[in-house]
């Protein structure tokens, strides 16, 4: 056991810094903003009112709302909805603390347990690429990128002191029981402080008869890769220890509540050649003895699969990779007590003899453990030659396994993949996407660095978040997948930008914290949820409605419209319905 240790310990090292985990300083805004003498023009009193939640209130900018002290919405029982609103002063602000009230119809009530507020908190982001195509390639010299603050970190300390000149958005997010009685429930929020009288706000909630699953039985596929290696090192703690599963419960709880399927599992060192600022390693340690045969450990990977399943997400297991953007392939080799690396790529003997002797002996461990069914050998964005030579090294090992591709489409390999995701603006043929579907076959798609829209970068419109779950209704597809869901940089709470790709590209959920682009993220998911539920049970005329609303969500649609107004209208038909 100890050279086992030992190669994880090597392998699998992780730079470990201690950073401030409670209040912090947001980075400064060098973009012009509103002076003195805009903010001196309002009144003495704080001003608050509720706006949109697919705005980014700018933090140093007077809010050019019209004040609104009732805001309005709709909710299926089951469903989770947020709201905004912004409280701006000309004076500093202390000891901010919002509270809200219970909703209440007659004798019915929702209780405010169901109501988390949040202060909304500034980062730093940047942009697409100077052509406006995409936001892939390496962005070393921050100063080459126009870099600004925005709105998106959704954070909950028990009171906030905000400085003069500032406008502070509020993000709330009501939880509604499944049970509740359906009708309009009211009930006020407010927000107090020192120095001033308390601000109030009414909200009202229309909750509708329908019902929504909770997250664990929802028929969307959300794939968000995880990375347990960026927990490690923000948390220093250390890797796989107790401490380091303690501090990923409630980020991956989050994850879960938001109807994640997929476990992300790493078979190999380095399968993305060490992209994000906390490498991958793998959670398998293959062992050579001196006489050539193997042996392997998989304490790591079943303590990783146990806890992600003991969180709530359970569906599948994705094993990356056999085919690396490097390909060279640890192992421990007992001979000479040192860590080697096997150069070969997939169509060579020596790539075949590695991977198949490893994948005989994971097949019998994932059978003892009843994982076999529910675990994929997963490649990302890998060639058609290679994939080929892939599937023909993982079908000699067990012709039973399950295969998955993130990547572009290839009729010639589509029935061998059990689980393919195609990148966005590509469509399944529409004979394949129903032989697929009838074989319980899982058809996706992603995004990535290279869709200037949609997209959900720091910089995105917050609306895109929510466009995304809408086009997999509208494309006809199972779900979406995202290569980054917390890989987080080196100062994460302040600062989104990266060494590679555009700010937010490699994390939807902060340390502690969770996202406007995560809660809007998930607000589509279940919008696809509603829309899978409503087309089994409408009228031919109600279902022709809702189609037209979900046909606003194509591709093309993108470029040509604004999202949120294509959300808000179609959401408008969706709550009729």
């Amino acid at each position: 056991m100890k050279y086992i240790l030992l190669i994880f310990t090597l392998l699998s090292a992780v730079s470990l810094s201690a950073q401030t985990k409670s209040d912090y300083e947001e980075l400064t805004d060098t973009k012009p903003h509103d002076g003195e003498q805009v903010w001196s023009k309002l009144p003495e009193t704080p001003q608050i009112s509720w706006g949109s939640v697919y705005t980014r209130y700018a933090k140093n900018n007077v809010p050019t709302l019209t004040p609104a002290k009732t805001f309005k919405t709709n909710a299926w029982r089951g469903e989770r909805v947020n709201v905004q609103a912004v409280i701006w002063s000309k004076t500093a602000l202390r000891d901010l603390r919002i509270t809200a009230d219970n909703l209440v119809k007659g004798t019915a009530v929702i209780s405010a347990d169901n109501i988390s507020p949040s202060f909304v908190r500034y980062v730093m982001t940047d942009e697409l690429n100077k052509d406006g195509k995409g936001a892939c390639g390496h962005r070393a010299d921050k100063s080459q990128w126009d870099s600004s603050m925005v709105a998106d970190l959704l954070y909950k300390p028990e009171l906030k002191d905000v400085k003069a000149c500032t406008a502070q958005p509020l993000w709330l997010t009501v939880k509604i029981p499944p049970d509740a009685m359906p009708g309009v429930y009211k009930g006020a929020v407010t927000v107090k402080g020192t120095g001033f009288k308390d601000l109030r706000l009414m909200l009202e909630v229309k909750v509708s008869e329908h019902v929504l699953p909770s997250a664990e039985e929802w028929a969307f596929h959300l794939d968000l890769w995880q990375n347990p290696y960026s927990v490690a090192r923000y948390y220093d703690v250390p890797l796989w220890s107790d401490a380091h599963f303690e501090a990923m419960r409630p980020v991956m709880k989050r994850l879960a509540d938001a109807g994640q399927k997929v476990i992300t599992a790493t078979i190999m060192h380095k399968p993305w050649n060490g992209q994000t600022e906390d490498y991958f390693s793998s959670m398998v340690a293959k062992i050579k003895r001196p006489d050539g045969s193997w042996q392997y450990d998989y304490t790591v990977f079943d303590r990783w699969v146990e806890f992600m399943m003991s969180v709530g997400i359970n569906r599948q297991i994705n094993c990356y990779t056999l085919i690396p953007w490097a390909l060279k392939f640890d192992y421990y080799d007992l001979a000479t007590n040192s860590i080697q690396f096997i150069e070969s790529k997939p169509g060579d003997a020596e790539y075949a003899a590695y991977w198949g002797a490893f994948l005989k002996d994971f097949a019998q461990h994932l059978r003892s453990k009843g994982w076999f069914d529910r675990t994929t050998i997963a490649m990302d964005e890998r060639g058609l030659d290679a994939m080929r030579e892939a599937i023909k090294v993982i079908r000699n090992a067990d012709p039973a396994y399950k295969i998955s591709l993130a990547g572009s489409y290839h009729e010639e390999i589509e029935a061998d993949l059990y689980d393919y995701c195609i990148g966005f603006g590509n469509n399944y043929p529409p004979e394949i996407k129903s032989a697929r579907l009838k074989a319980h076959k899982i058809s996706t798609y992603y995004t990535c660095c290279a869709e200037p829209r949609p997209n959900t970068f720091t910089f995105s419109p917050l609306a895109e978040a929510t466009w995304l779950g809408w086009h997999a209704a509208a494309g006809n597809y199972d779900g979406y997948l995202r290569w980054a869901y917390n890989s987080w940089t080196s100062d994460p709470l302040r600062d989104t930008r990266f060494r590679t790709w555009a700010a937010g590209d490699c994390y939807l959920v902060y340390p502690e914290y969770s996202s406007m682009r995560m809660e809007l993220l998930t607000e589509g998911i279940q919008d696809y949820e509603k829309i899978r539920i409503l087309r089994s049970k409408l009228s031919p005329t109600r279902l022709k409605a809702l189609e037209a609303a979900v046909n606003l969500f194509k591709s093309d649609n993108i470029n040509s419209h604004d999202a949120a107004k294509n959300v808000e209208a179609a959401r408008k038909i969706l709550n009729a319905l």
